[in-house]
């Protein structure tokens, strides 16, 4: 080959690589800069911009919540011995959306920050509460045998990982005992270089399956994020059919979602199971509304009841609360004897559901600070305290 025609070859090479790897690296820049302060607003009303989707078409019978505006805020709560203004604690969390709903009507509805009622936002882990429910229809569908079962039994590429012989049912209670560093403060932690990992396109399932046991399994409450994308692994080999099909099928469409929601995908099409879901802060809610009423929603039993009741009751001692949350199926359940649970998701994203005063409560927010310990109105502790605050302002009338 002459000079010339190397020279050639090498340019063409050039092209062709900088055409497979800028969308790679453009991805990789994104991520690394998604909760910048200047950007992460925008950033999470527009994940369809940033990564590959799998789109949930809206309801052919939307459900539309009643609506009577009639409750105004309070103008304070109270937390350990402290007030807090409440529009002020609103806006310093930096809030993109707040709903209030008592009695299965909305009494208080309030966007933020250029969002509004047909804005999809993404939920980042509160995606898992789903998944859970979806786990859920599967088992009743005897598509899962048992939770009882290990996930290798319908995973097998997990063999050899952390996650093999592990109960479906220790991953659902954030208890598989796989090794995991899940602090999103740390550049190098093992959620950010999943993250990582998930914007260059690489498989979310070869993730899961580098990973290595740390404790026994069932004995530890460790927040592991991966166990869901490994619950989500479970559910599309039992099934046949990919999360969004799934989804579409047994949950979308019978809910009555108002709006197009999505999923962010990785490079292999599958869904970002752990927090990856789109939708419109009065869609979020309607988990909410359907498991304050044991899985029924929109005239139609959609989860079992039965697993609604297994998946928000601790029963291990675990993931039980106390000084912390407890944790049930891929839901958090506070301290207190109110029938209380949320779906929690970071940077300040919330489905809030109290049985004792028929109220759910869902709050979206795109808080930079979120990771600042210091910074008291990303606490969780603190937003629990103005739920409840919201779930009891009726009992001061």
């Amino acid at each position: 080959m002459t000079i010339k025609g190397m020279s050639v070859g090498v340019g063409v090479f050039l092209i062709l690589a900088c055409v497979w790897f800028y969308p790679k690296l453009q991805a990789l820049y994104l991520t690394i800069h998604l909760f910048d302060e200047d950007r992460i607003v925008e950033n999470f009303r527009s994940a369809k911009t940033i990564w590959p989707t799998k789109r949930l078409e809206p309801s052919s019978q939307p459900y539309r919540y009643s609506v009577d505006l009639r409750e105004s805020l309070p103008t304070s709560f109270s937390y350990d011995e402290q007030n807090y203004v409440t529009q002020t604690f609103l806006k310093d969390s930096w809030t993109t959306g707040f709903l209030v709903i008592q009695d299965d009507v909305i009494v208080t509805e309030d966007y933020f920050l250029g969002n509004n009622q047909t804005t999809q936002n993404i939920s980042w882990s509160m995606a898992k509460s789903f998944i859970s429910a979806l786990i859920g229809i599967a088992v009743d569908k005897g598509q899962i045998d048992s939770i009882e079962q290990t996930v290798d039994v319908y995973a097998p590429m997990l063999k050899g990982s952390g996650y093999e012989g592990v109960r479906i049912k220790d991953v659902l209670q954030m208890s598989s005992g796989v090794a995991f560093n899940e602090d999103y403060g740390d550049f190098y932690s093992d959620i950010n270089r999943w993250g990582r990992d998930f914007a260059i396109g690489n498989s979310q399932d070869d993730f899961a399956a580098s990973l290595k046991r740390g404790v026994n399994p069932g004995t530890k409450n460790h927040y592991v994020s991966i166990d869901t994308h490994v619950l989500s692994m479970v559910l599309s080999r039992a099934t046949g059919l990919s999360v969004t099909d799934y989804m579409r099928d047994h949950f979308y469409e019978v809910s009555g979602m108002e709006h197009e929601g999505y999923w962010i995908a990785d490079g292999a099409n599958t869904e970002m199971a752990l927090g990856g879901l789109n939708l419109t802060l009065r869609d979020f809610a309607k988990i909410g509304s359907m498991y304050l009423h044991g899985g029924a929603f929109n005239g139609k039993q959609i989860v079992p009841q039965q697993w609604v009741k297994d998946s928000i009751t601790p029963d291990g001692a675990h993931v039980q609360p106390g000084a912390d949350f407890g944790y049930g199926y891929q839901w958090w359940i506070p301290p207190g004897n109110e029938g209380e649970f949320m779906a929690m998701g970071v940077y300040n994203q919330y489905i809030y559901i109290n049985r004792a005063t028929n109220t759910v409560i869902a709050k979206l927010s795109a808080n930079p600070h979120y990771n600042d310990v210091t910074y008291t109105p990303a606490s969780d502790w603190l937003h629990l305290a103005l739920f409840r605050a919201l779930a009891h302002q009726r009992d001061s009338h």
